[in-house]
């Protein structure tokens, strides 16, 4: 805007009809960023030093001043030049011929999945399945099947983060009903999980599901155990834990699997003689051969 002055309401007004081919715009300003910067050394200075408040006011407060005096009395505009324009508004989309007919030219997916008690009881299987190679790392490196046990507990109390491993090698009442607890809620929020996530793997779901969520879902765990327990963090084995958990995937895929999958919504957006049976899978269109 450089070289444009400042035009108070009474001269704009007069100029308006004179001038053709132009816009009154509100004049343009730097007092609201210099505001904004003089609040900034305000509190800047509150953790350094006064004189950067000192400046941070003196700036807020010229800045206050000079946005006042251009809106009051009258707003100040200036007068800008309008010229007429073609603009072509192209696109780089591909264009392509709709399909004609009426065909289910696009799938709706899942028009089935599994039902939340099928998570449930999969998820509980799983949880047990997860105990033996569990109960066999205790009996291998500490003699005793308590140890993974108490382990797990050990993340809801405290006081068991300094203990030793001949500790967590011992029967605990309150460990085994702690670990029972933790281990039951994982498991089964894991099987609904497991069982919305099956019908999205197309080939042998079970065995793929089955390895890569167990990969999934041990790197999530990596990653935040520091925070979640740090007992944990500091003594599990993440060799036998990976096999614990593709022991869980794959027991868990397996009984999902076994229940009957259940209709969603979208299977009422399928034509009717799909959904009567009539006809067991969509037409595909054929292209055109040149």
């Amino acid at each position: 805007m450089e070289g444009r002055g400042f035009i108070h309401q009474d001269t704009l007004n007069d100029q308006r009809g004179s001038m053709t081919g132009a816009v009154s715009l509100p004049a343009p300003t730097a007092w609201p960023m210099v505001l904004a910067l003089g609040i900034a050394l305000v509190l800047a200075g509150m953790v350094t030093h006064w004189a950067i408040s000192l400046l941070g006011l003196l700036l807020a407060l010229r800045a206050i001043w000079g946005w006042f005096f251009q809106v009051i009395p009258h707003e100040h505009h200036i007068m800008v030049p309008v010229h007429d324009a073609v603009i072509t508004i192209t696109s780089t989309r591909t264009i392509r011929e709709r399909i004609s007919g009426d065909l289910m030219h696009r799938k709706l997916l899942p028009v089935e999945t599994f039902s939340l008690t099928a998570g449930v009881r999969g998820g509980i299987a799983g949880g047990i399945a997860m105990i033996v190679p569990a109960a066999v790392y205790g009996l291998i490196r500490y003699h005793s099947v308590w140890y993974a046990v108490n382990l797990l507990a050990a993340g809801g109390f405290v006081s068991w983060a300094g203990e030793s491993n001949a500790f967590l090698a011992q029967f605990h009442i309150e460990g085994l009903l702690a670990a029972m607890a933790i281990h039951v809620l994982a498991s089964v929020f894991i099987g609904l999980l497991y069982g919305a996530m099956l019908p999205m793997f197309p080939w042998k779901p079970i065995l793929t599901a089955g390895f890569i969520a167990p990969f999934l879902w041990t790197g999530i765990l990596y990653s935040a155990i520091g925070i979640i327990s740090p007992i944990l963090d500091a003594r599990i084995n993440w060799p036998w834990f990976i096999v614990s958990q593709i022991a869980f995937g794959l027991v868990c895929g397996f009984v999902v699997n076994l229940h009957v999958k259940v209709r969603t919504p979208q299977f009422q957006a399928l034509p009717f003689s799909i959904r009567a049976g009539l006809h067991g899978d969509q037409i595909e269109p054929k292209d055109d051969k040149k």
